[in-house]
């Protein structure tokens, strides 16, 4: 067989196409054109949105076992909630049921004792819901402005309370508005008990706290039974504020008895003003029925009488 006959070109498995750095090149700007192309002119959008379109029943499909087992835990997550929530609900029920029966108890034998003692029965207070509308421009005070008055049947002097204790009191007032006195201003001052040890003594305002206003015990001995972390309520023996009522919580207590022989008692206010919006307005203790509009001339004279009494609670304390 003559040589020129032969085929001398490679067989199919060894030839070779353009090297492979040639693809690379090639491929690389095919992406980068593509990348470009769609960024700026949306030419694989429509292939992108069919696309999706044809695979959303393919995606739908196999995400079919996925939903049925999430949502088989789900449904037996919230099963073991709602027993774990109605077993709670009935251990609550049964607590609150024995409260409201020792309370009932304890309110008919207060009843009892206090007819064998002949002690007036304790009057409910009258409250008036009212919204705060702004605070006093006044840099030197805190005081705050509500939207109750002499109209609605607030009185001079009525104690102001919020949702955590005794806010303060109403020392002005006009129709339609009445100007709150809070327990933080610097004129303010409060008669108090203490709850752990039932000593009685009077708080005052205008004390700064690095958190915000504050108030402090004054008059209180460098050995007086006090503790941070102690309670103060209202002690009720100032005719203005009902007792029992939340007012401050001691904060810290320095025991200077060698330098003026009076602890400097700092208190933290349990109601934040600063936070509250709605408030409850209480008739003064000693004004158990409606009180009439009080006129501005008789303002002044509230005020006085109510210095008055926490200069005497003051001094009761001493």
């Amino acid at each position: 067989m003559p040589l020129g006959t032969l085929d001398r070109t490679p067989p199919p498995f060894f030839r070779q196409g353009p090297s492979a750095l040639t693809k690379l090149v090639f491929f690389s700007a095919l992406a980068l054109f593509l990348m470009v192309a769609d960024g700026r002119f949306r030419i694989v959008q429509p292939l992108r949105a069919g696309l999706a379109v044809l695979l959303l029943p393919v995606q739908r499909t196999l995400a079919v076992p996925v939903q049925m087992w999430q949502g088989g835990a789900d449904y037996l997550g919230g099963l073991d909630q709602a027993l774990k929530a109605s077993r709670d609900a009935e251990a609550r029920l049964a607590t609150q049921g024995e409260l409201t029966g020792r309370l009932n108890r304890l309110t008919a034998e207060n009843e009892q004792l206090r007819g064998l003692l002949g002690l007036q029965p304790a009057l409910p207070t009258r409250t008036l819901a009212a919204e705060v509308l702004y605070e006093a421009a006044d840099p030197f005070s805190r005081k705050l402005v509500i939207n109750r008055g002499q109209t609605h049947g607030v009185a001079l002097a009525a104690p102001v309370a919020g949702e955590a204790g005794v806010l303060g009191q109403v020392t002005r007032l006009y129709p339609l508005t009445s100007e709150v006195m809070l327990l933080i201003d610097k004129d303010a001052a409060i008669p108090v008990l203490n709850r752990r040890t039932g000593q009685r003594s009077v708080a005052f305002g205008g004390v700064y706290l690095p958190d915000g206003g504050g108030m402090e015990l004054r008059f209180m001995s460098g050995n007086a039974d006090v503790q941070a972390g102690d309670e103060l309520v209202t002690s009720g023996l100032d005719g203005v504020y009902p007792p029992g009522l939340a007012v401050a919580r001691v904060l810290t207590v320095e025991r200077r008895v060698g330098e003026s022989g009076f602890a400097r008692i700092l208190l933290q206010p349990a109601a934040e003003p600063d936070a509250v919006r709605h408030v409850l307005v209480l008739a003064p203790v000693g004004r158990t029925q409606p009180v009439a509009a009080t006129t501005a001339a008789s303002a002044p004279m509230a005020a006085k009488a109510a210095s008055a009494s926490a200069a005497s609670a003051a001094r009761a304390a001493r």
